[in-house]
């Protein structure tokens, strides 16, 4: 294998564990809507298509991952509001 080949496949590897890793770390966690700070939402909503773009604290639509089974106890929903 050349000095190329080696790149490659380094790169390969590099990609393949950077996409597993999100997935085990998810594993352990819940969508928990109506707890995200303003601007600390992790992924869109039907407000927006972006994480970090929510305007108030605490909207229901709104959701952050957070350690399974503690959802509830911040005051959340593991549900998203009805429509």
């Amino acid at each position: 294998m050349n000095k190329r080949q080696a790149l490659i496949a380094a790169a390969l590897a590099t990609v393949c564990a950077a996409q597993v890793a999100p997935a085990a770390a998810a594993d352990d966690k819940e969508k928990c809507y109506g707890v995200a700070k303003a601007g600390q939402n992790d992924c869109a909503s039907s407000a927006h298509s972006c994480a970090g773009q929510s305007k108030t604290d605490s909207a229901p639509g709104e959701w952050k991952y957070v350690p399974k089974g503690t959802c509830e106890k911040a005051g959340g929903k593991t549900t998203p509001p009805a429509k």
